[in-house]
């Protein structure tokens, strides 16, 4: 791998002195003591200092502490492939984002939910007593459903949390607010929201979180691999649970078979991606948001020139004949799906995509899909479609061949260990126990909301939607709680959001780095980081390695506290800590969850170590698994391993979309224009550009750019990276490291230029997850930092799953003049007292 993925185990950071910025530590007398009563050069820090390991979405690390201070963080021995990201470990522990105490909005504080929600996000507070930010919250519950009911509570989803399975912090949330009452949930999520409903239609499962052929096999069977939307190398640094980088062995096999002409492999993308530069394999350019066009140019030339598995459509597929017309042009717009028709949309030259279409029929082909593609309107099609061809080739269940739409995820293609994985702490209530509040009467409003329409129940009160099959009435919910989770980074359009949080009562965060989610909260409560407590978790999401001990690094700083002890102390409200804890304390809890993996693993022939021997080991690890081959038990036997499709078999066309009627979603995979598309789309003449919101390099979505130094690592102008072309960058003027303007319609914000030979003109990029940084709360405010949801649209995908379409937007850039703004995102709130006058900390 290159320098960047395979780093050798090395400390990534030192603190230069032990004193400076002591203090951040939290209250601990005898530390500050030892730190404070003698000279540095009287103590010797390596006698004092003790190793402990952790784990985090980017990886397992031995971490060195020294008097309740991390020094030193090292990437864990098993991880061959680092990645950089563990630099930011001390960076979000030690940012001056830190959530240190309960605090509550001004406004709300003195008005409660008579407050002006105008001032929401105006970034002022009053600290307030743990038992005070409590109270309130209990107190607004009871209001909330004794005034209106189940349907004005909103629980937000809490998206990719903190790795943990004790902490787990929407378990804890749900379960406590659960106790007290019901609430409106959400459904889908951020990253998949298309594919997960679409591909249980057509292939039986939602594919996106499914274990794919294991490496082994591709790498021994393939003979062509197609990379379409995906980025492997950039997205294969993180993981759902402590991510172990296994993959990246696999791709620098890979990479040696490409240079020796054994596989071939090629890269579908509008950009030159890391991976294609990694591999030094084939790009082929599509313009955003057409892969579908040449999806359906591949399928002609199967059917045109006779290469399509006749048989295996016979056998495992239903509705081709249905679908062949429209791919023929003889229904719908009558107009045949040519390479041709194909080039003039994707500027995919036709012979290209008739070579193409020939060359994966004639080799052993495995297709690898990106979650891009179906973030965009209409992003139910192309995966749709992409299981036509995979079909049509007639290579699903075949050893190398087939389809795959999770290979850039969580180690995936990883065989499993097959051992079980310690569970988590329980969500759901106790068998056989109510909420204090057991209402379940939603006043017509369903108790859910697809998770990218929540803004649009604010701006849109009892609006009627379709859903999957369903008509669900949005619920006007007065009162949310986000607990883990940054929902002013998720979600797109940030005025539209801004907008409908002021028709909010009362929002509440909790986090332990001050997100734009706690800027617009009205209640905010300081967790600690994952760091700063006890925990332990999956080690390797697919491949179920083994077990990591999460021991607690330092202290909790501040005023913060874990997510189990803030929703214990929010129980004992209710009277009911006892059932909310089962009697166990944080240890008592580790102990159990390990111990019930170890009870299930041990008729399977898993050997662990008793709990007091894995605690101070460290971890547990479990042998490699057998290579596997995705859907080759359905290829086996297509009757007794039936799919889990209405019919038990591969759909091409299906009957049951095809009955909900949506125009934007019918009984197969159809072109229809975007609502924004470049080189002669819709205003295209004056937002020319294509923004891409990719996932980021160098952090998990949001996590991570609080980090001071790691930010700046990778920071232009003290601003996220706009990624343009040298040619687009030449046109405006702009030179690499140029402080710049990106604006459309909807939103503007500041940049850094990153001139790079990687994008082609017309396409720009803007890494999501950069923290939001309104210059204030007025609608229209720019962006100091560079959040690209700044710009990006907020429409459903179509009518059957209701997902986002933030991959993709028009906007245009030119050179920013004059004195910028610094960013406002990443030095906390302002404290007031209740006059609003700042108070300084001491």
């Amino acid at each position: 791998m290159s320098n960047q993925y395979n780093q050798s185990r090395r400390g990534f950071l030192k603190t230069a002195s032990l004193l400076a910025g002591s203090s951040l530590l939290a209250p601990n007398l005898m530390a500050q003591t030892l730190l404070t009563s003698k000279k540095p050069t009287d103590v010797d820090l390596d006698t004092l200092a003790t190793w402990r390991i952790s784990g985090a979405h980017w990886g397992a690390f031995r971490a060195k502490v020294v008097a309740n201070r991390l020094v030193e963080v090292e990437p864990f021995e098993f991880d061959q492939h680092p990645t950089r990201i563990l630099d930011a470990v001390p960076g979000i522990i030690y940012s001056p984002a830190r959530v240190r105490y309960p605090l509550v909005r001004l406004d709300w504080y003195k008005n409660r939910e008579k407050s002006n929600t105008a001032e929401r996000g105006d970034n002022r507070f009053i600290r307030v007593s743990w038992d005070e930010a409590l109270d309130l919250i209990y107190e607004e519950l009871e209001r909330i459903q004794t005034t209106y009911g189940p349907w004005a509570l909103h629980t937000g989803n809490v998206g990719w949390r903190s790795v943990g399975q004790v902490h787990s912090c929407g378990n804890h949330m749900l379960r406590a607010i659960a106790m007290h009452g019901n609430s409106v949930g959400t459904a889908g999520d951020y990253s998949t929201g298309a594919g997960q409903v679409i591909m249980p239609y057509i292939l039986g499962s939602t594919e996106v979180y499914s274990q794919g052929t294991s490496w082994d096999i591709i790498l021994q069977e393939s003979k062509v691999i197609v990379i379409w939307g995906s980025d492997l190398v950039k997205n294969l640094q993180v993981g759902w649970n402590t991510e172990t980088h296994e993959a990246y062995a696999y791709l620098e096999k890979l990479k040696e078979k490409v240079k020796k002409g054994d596989i071939r492999v090629i890269c579908i993308d509008p950009v030159k991606s890391m991976t294609a530069n990694y591999l030094e394999s084939e790009h082929l350019y599509v313009n955003p948001m057409t892969d579908l066009a040449v999806m359906f140019g591949i399928a002609h030339t199967l059917w045109k020139e006779k290469l399509y598995d006749q048989a295996f459509l016979e056998t495992y597929t239903l509705g081709f004949d249905e679908f062949l017309p429209y791919l023929k042009g003889e229904s719908e717009d009558m107009i045949e799906k040519t390479p041709e028709w194909a080039e003039s949309i994707s500027s995919v030259p036709a012979e290209v995509i008739r070579q193409l279409a020939r060359d994966m029929a004639n080799n052993r082909t495995q297709m690898m899909l990106g979650w891009s593609m179906q973030r965009q309107q209409h992003g139910e099609q192309p995966y749709w479609m992409a299981a036509i061809i995979a079909a049509m080739l007639g290579q699903i269940g075949l050893p190398g061949g087939g389809i795959s739409y999770s290979h850039h995820y969580s180690s995936v293609g990883v065989s499993s260990s097959g051992a079980s994985m310690p569970g988590a702490f329980p969500l759901n209530l106790d068998f056989g126990r109510e909420p204090k509040y057991p209402n379940t009467d939603y006043k017509g409003y369903a108790n859910f909301i697809p998770v990218s329409r929540v803004v649009d129940a604010l701006l849109e009160p009892g609006k009627e939607i379709n859903y999957n099959g369903n008509t669900i009435k949005l619920a006007p919910y007065k009162m949310a709680i986000f607990s883990g989770c940054n929902q002013w980074h998720r979600q797109q359009d940030r005025n539209k959001m801004k907008r409908a949080y002021r028709n909010l009562e009362t929002v509440v965060a909790v986090d332990y780095n001050w997100t734009a989610t706690c800027r617009f909260a009205d209640i905010v409560l300081p967790a600690c980081t994952p760091y700063e407590r006890n925990d332990l978790d999956v080690y390797g999401t697919y491949s179920n390695r083994g077990v990591i001990a999460m021991q607690k690094l330092i202290d909790p700083l501040y005023y913060s506290k874990t997510d189990f002890d803030i929703w214990r102390e929010f129980s004992k409200r209710l009277g009911r800590e006892r059932e909310y804890t089962q009697d166990k304390n944080e240890m008592q809890w580790i102990e159990k969850l390990y111990m019930d993996c170890y009870n299930e693993n041990y008729p399977k022939g898993f050997y662990m170590p008793s709990f007091r021997e894995f605690w101070q080991k460290g971890y547990v690890l479990f042998p490699e698994g057998k290579p596997w081959v995705r859907h080759a038990d359905f290829r086996d036997d297509p009757e007794v391993n039936a799919l889990g499709t209405p019919s038990g078999f591969i759909e091409i066309y299906s009957r049951t979309i095809a009955s909900y009627g949506y125009e934007d979603c019918k009984g197969h995979p159809i072109w229809m224009e975007k609502a924004e598309r470049s080189h002669g789309g819709p205003k295209s003449d004056q937002y020319p550009l294509w923004m891409q919101s990719a996932h980021p390099d160098n952090r998990l979505h949001s996590q991570g750019c609080e980090a001071t130094k790691m930010r700046e690592s990778y920071a232009i102008a003290g601003r996220e990276p706009v990624f343009i072309s040298p040619e687009d960058a030449d046109e405006r003027g702009i030179q690499h490291g140029d402080l710049v303007r990106v604006y459309n319609d909807r939103g503007q914000l500041l940049a850094g230029a990153n001139v790079n030979d990687n994008f082609p003109k017309g396409v720009v990029r803007i890494f999501e997850g950069a923290w939001y940084s309104p210059l204030d709360e007025t609608i229209g405010s720019i962006d100091t930092y560079g959040d690209p949801n700044t710009l990006t649209m907020d429409v459903g995908t179509s009518s059957l799953s209701q997902a986002p379409s933030a991959n993709t937007c028009q906007v245009e850039i030119e050179k920013f003049i004059g004195v910028a703004p610094s960013p406002t995102g990443f030095t906390g709130p302002i404290m007031v007292d209740v006059e609003g006058n700042e108070v300084v900390e001491i």
